[in-house]
């Protein structure tokens, strides 16, 4: 008789591989009740993206970790703890910062940036990766879009790494100060975007204008908060994981260092594999049935996208090899559906530039996965270090 299997939540102990468990939720129990939890875990792509796409009956009103957050925390709710329309009327400001054309206006600044750090790793020859380029590259992304000035930006990282650590198992109350800092900076910040408007998305939200169909001043605070408590780690875990993808499959390495133009298909391919946001929690509004089983309304409900997107049955008997010449037609890296990432174009570029620039300096570079260490939380999976070398 198979031994029963029992899904734990992740944290700073057990990252280093998730995957055997994925491998048996997605083919003994891809509906999985976690009964000293009181949630469900699905794992099977379809499933996940059906969901994922379904915000009648999935909703994200009232929390996205395992237990209601936004009750636990304090909080107002923000754009990913909210539901259509509240969700779609919001959505649609803050998207206006966020598509391809305008992430791309960043690209200089990003790459000078970026340039600048690989530099001074290879100088190194050796250090930690997520100190030197993965933690960093985010951090001053975040900055950017926010409008925060170049003299704040210490400060503001410090605020950063405090409350994404504190927030990593979603207990956000670990950094009070932390986040009592950064939203009287960030009021601060919106009055003078009142006064002298930029072209940062503070200053982008408050055009939307005052009134019953325009943002608050709590609105746009929310906004900063999600951004920089969801734009930071999840970029952190995107840029160690592909570095430790392409030191594992050099021949992969090899072949896009050869073709160039394969730099795209190998980002959606490392977003894949790393999904640095290995799953998030909805919660059910009506019965839902899933692969012949009945979740009862009321139900929570882990949408696990790190076991998804290596589902054979979407990506193939070799789901779990590193390809860069893989035809990715859907995966969930950034979810699906109306809260599919805004951040996504951020992220792609992110990647881009990262992995061009780091080829380019240091082609015979290597990460140490076994000698690195992972950062704690149940739903961001990201390494907290990670050895590194510029010639293998």
């Amino acid at each position: 008789m198979a031994q029963a299997l029992a899904y734990r939540p992740f944290g700073r102990d057990t990252w280093r591989d998730p995957y055997t468990l994925y491998r048996q939720l997605l083919e003994r129990d891809p509906v999985h009740f976690v009964a000293d939890g009181g949630y469900w875990v699905i794992s099977r792509f379809q499933d996940v993206f059906t969901a994922a796409r379904d915000t009648e009956r999935f909703s994200s009103a009232q929390g996205l970790t395992f237990q209601n957050e936004i009750e636990a925390m304090g909080l107002l709710p923000t754009l990913v703890m909210m539901d259509p329309p509240e969700h779609t009327r919001l959505r649609r400001y803050v998207s206006r910062g966020f598509t391809p054309r305008q992430v791309a206006t960043f690209e200089s600044a990003l790459r000078r940036y970026v340039r600048d750090r690989v530099a001074e790793l290879v100088a190194e020859g050796t250090g930690d990766y997520v100190a030197a380029l993965a933690r960093p590259v985010p951090c001053f992304v975040v900055a950017h879009y926010l409008g925060v000035p170049d003299a704040d930006r210490r400060q503001f990282e410090g605020w950063t790494e405090a409350i994404v650590q504190a927030g990593a198992g979603g207990h956000g109350e670990g950094a009070p100060q932390a986040l009592a800092d950064l939203y009287q900076y960030f009021a601060a910040l919106v009055d003078e975007r009142r006064r002298a408007p930029g072209d940062d998305m503070l200053s982008e939200l408050l055009r939307a204008g005052p009134g019953e169909d325009g943002l608050g001043t709590e609105e746009i605070l929310g906004y900063a908060f999600v951004m920089v408590a969801g734009g930071n780690d999840t970029a952190t875990g995107l840029h160690a994981g592909a570095a430790e993808l392409l030191t594992r499959w050099p021949v992969q390495r090899d072949r896009l260092r050869r073709d160039p133009a394969l730099m795209g298909n190998a980002v959606e391919e490392c977003l894949r594999l790393v999904s640095p946001v290995q799953g998030l929690c909805r919660v059910t509004t009506a019965a839902a049935s899933i692969e012949d089983v009945e979740l009862p309304p009321g139900s929570r409900v882990l949408l696990c996208y790190g076991a998804a997107n290596r589902d054979p049955r979407e990506f193939g008997l070799d789901a779990e090899d590193f390809d860069v010449g893989r035809r990715i037609q859907r995966m969930l890296a950034f979810s699906s559906g109306p809260h599919f990432c805004l951040g996504a174009a951020s992220a792609r570029l992110q990647g881009r530039v990262v992995l061009e620039e780091l080829l380019e300096a240091a082609p015979g570079f290597a990460v140490d996965a076994d000698a690195g260490t992972f950062a704690d939380g149940a739903f961001t999976r990201r390494y907290a270090t990670l050895p590194f070398h510029a010639a293998a």
